[in-house]
């Protein structure tokens, strides 16, 4: 007769989480490294008893904000690799709400997310309870139904022993290269506490193996062939990269073919950037080397990447009737353009198209195009990090802007510092291998294009799923993830204003995070957008209301280095370069977490350079210069692959 243990459903799933465990390469890594909570109504006396009582070695870490907590534990997950994670619990109802985000951004971006929202009653016995959303069509259906949709595995415990095939298969989800996402295990507030003789095998120790397996021989031969026909191919390096740790074995193959590689903002950092092929970031957000290299190219070798609109340009990056090979993990990622695929890991996968290519003795039709395209970009960054405020005849990288905004800010301010300018010093006075975390709007941008770095997975950029609000909250699981390197989180202010409130929990952990605030009164990047389309400055900017009603008045003061004081960390305000870097010197120095208020000039980051990206403008419309834009939109559309 088999053993058993008599256990609640929480008291089982911490158990079960204990003993989970990951073999990479031979390498055997414990998976979850603990739970973020915060404990409300629904699981505080369910999981939070379980926690209590017997968490093994799983350690317990308060968040501050659910969908804030998410994003620590995707960086933290991210960071590792994907082969460690922290799972997150909230309460029911708004708790559980909060973290779709999160969900829907790990999901995007491939990274393993384990959560378990509390839920309503399954008896219905006391409905409707405290935060209960009642849908009147189905009494079945409550918050957490809203995480079907942006999860790779989704399950409700509505009785004690559903919960062995669902961590199962909860676990299947999260350590699949190729399927890994967000996982949510939807737990009945009252079926936390219910009890089950559980088999002890359930409990025993499993270590889910990451396996590299190649792509099938067949496919391998359709991508050689392709590549030995080619006389100017380009690789597109992404995020792939990274988890199958494939920087090296990426580097030996563009250097044996001489040929170039550009970077998604995934991908970026899996290679160095010294290297003598690395063309910096590709597409929308990518380098002049990356793009117009790219506009020539008769074969994209599309390695890890999910080739999204910012990579290929909106599909209009590459010159008409290219032809796309792929390696990936993924099938469905694989699939995209139409490409001749391979599906596999790509270390192995390419480590065997390497070897036929070098049977052929294959080399690329490139002569000094790489090195010239290279040297011209590097003219552009010495002048991006020279460029300062100079006052009423200073003319911006980005054109389109409300005259009154650059005289306004510098005499609000006292600013001279510009964007790209913060952002070269940066670079030249904190540490080589330090990590860098980036998200939403201008910034990730500027950094795709300006960052360098030789230390592998340094660059650590959101950019999936674009998500503003998860600058502070990455940094904090990147510091958790390699606690001995510096990390700097680069946010603009707008990002910061939305979810900065897992700073309590930086501080709570003593995890020294540098968080550097570019404060230019506003949604720049889609002050951007707006103006650029022949819109004007619409609620972009942050300004008092004029005496007419509309968001026009004066330029909003909001002094960031304050807030950062409030939460206790040591914080800096800078107006030029020389400020910048006594403030990043003094930093260095510093135990606790720091803030860096950046007083940037508006309209100070990078243009576009050869590339394109499509959005929907109005096709109708009383203003003389968004028909204009429109006719480029239509322009660029007729242009751009179809699919």
């Amino acid at each position: 007769m088999e053993k058993t243990i008599k256990l609640t459903t929480a008291q089982a799933l911490v158990k079960f989480l204990d003993q989970q465990y990951v073999s990479f390469d031979g390498k055997e890594t414990k998976f979850v490294e603990g739970i973020f909570t915060i404990f409300g109504h629904g699981i505080a006396v369910g999981l939070g008893e379980a926690l209590d009582s017997d968490p093994g070695k799983l350690k317990v870490f308060q968040g501050r904000n659910e969908q804030g907590m998410c994003h620590t534990a995707c960086a933290f997950a991210k960071q590792h690799n994907r082969r460690k994670i922290i799972a997150c619990s909230s309460s029911v109802g708004p708790g559980a709400a909060n973290m779709v985000t999160a969900c829907a951004d790990a999901t995007v971006n491939h990274i393993p997310l384990l959560v378990f929202p509390a839920d309503t009653f399954a008896s219905r016995q006391p409905d409707p309870v405290l935060q209960q959303l009642e849908v009147e069509g189905s009494l079945a259906v409550t918050t957490n139904d809203a995480f079907k949709p942006v999860c790779k595995y989704w399950d409700r415990i509505n009785r004690p022993e559903q919960l062995m095939t669902a961590m199962i298969s909860a676990m299947r989800v999260l350590t699949d290269p190729a399927e890994t996402g967000a996982v949510c295990i939807s737990l009945p507030q009252d079926i936390e506490g219910e009890a089950y003789d559980y088999p002890e095998y359930f409990f025993k120790k499993r270590v889910h193996k990451i396996v590299r397996q190649a792509a099938a021989s067949e496919e391998i031969a359709d991508i050689v062939l392709k590549i030995s026909k080619a006389k100017k191919p380009l690789v597109i390096v992404g995020g792939g990269a990274k988890y199958s740790e494939a920087g090296e074995t990426i580097e030996k193959f563009c250097s044996s073919f001489n040929i170039p590689f550009g970077e998604t903002q995934s991908g970026k950092s899996a290679c160095k950037s010294s290297d003598p092929m690395c063309l910096g970031g590709i597409g929308v957000t990518g380098t002049s080397a990356a793009n117009q290299i790219a506009k020539k190219a008769d074969l994209i070798i599309a390695l890890g990447t999910r080739l999204s609109d910012f990579t290929t340009g909106s599909k209009r990056q590459f010159k008409p009737g290219v032809s796309v090979v792929t390696i990936n993990a993924n099938r469905f990622d694989a699939y995209k353009m139409d490409a001749t695929k391979a599906v596999g890991d790509l270390k192995e996968t390419l480590t065997l198209v390497t070897a036929e290519l070098k049977k052929k003795k294959y080399k690329s039709a490139y002569k000094d195009e790489i090195k010239t395209a290279k040297q011209k970009w590097s003219k552009e960054m010495d002048k991006l990090a020279s460029i300062v405020y100079t006052g009423d005849k200073f003319k911006p990288m980005i054109e389109a802007r409300d005259p009154r905004t650059l005289p306004e800010f510098h005499k609000l301010t006292g600013a001279t510092l510009t964007q790209t300018a913060a952002i070269a010093t940066v670079r030249r006075n904190i540490d080589a291998n330090a990590n860098i975390v980036t998200a939403g709007g201008s910034l990730p941008s500027d950094l795709q294009r300006m960052w360098t770095t030789d230390e592998r997975y340094a660059y650590h950029a959101e950019y999936g799923y674009s998500c503003m609000g998860y600058e502070v909250a990455g940094a904090l699981g990147v510091k958790m993830a390699e606690p001995k390197k510096e990390v700097y989180t680069f946010l603009g202010d707008g990002s910061f204003l939305m979810l900065h409130s897992e700073i309590a929990t930086a501080m709570q952990e003593k995890a020294k995070i540098n968080i550097l605030v570019f404060d230019n009164c506003g949604f720049g990047c889609i002050n951007n957008l707006e103006m650029t389309h022949g819109i004007g400055s619409m609620a972009t900017e942050f300004r008092y209301r004029d005496k007419n009603g509309k968001l026009a008045g004066d330029l909003i003061p909001i002094d960031y280095a304050m807030i950062g004081k409030g939460y206790g960390l040591k914080t800096y305000t800078v107006r030029t370069v020389k400020e910048l870097e006594a403030a990043l010197k003094d930093s260095k120095k510093q135990k606790v977490s720091t803030l860096i208020d950046l007083k940037v000039m508006p309209k100070t980051m990078t243009d576009g350079y050869d590339s394109w990206w499509d959005v929907g403008l109005a096709a109708v419309s009383t203003s003389k210069s968004v028909r204009a834009c429109r006719k480029e939109v239509e322009e660029g559309r007729s242009e751009a692959r179809k699919y």
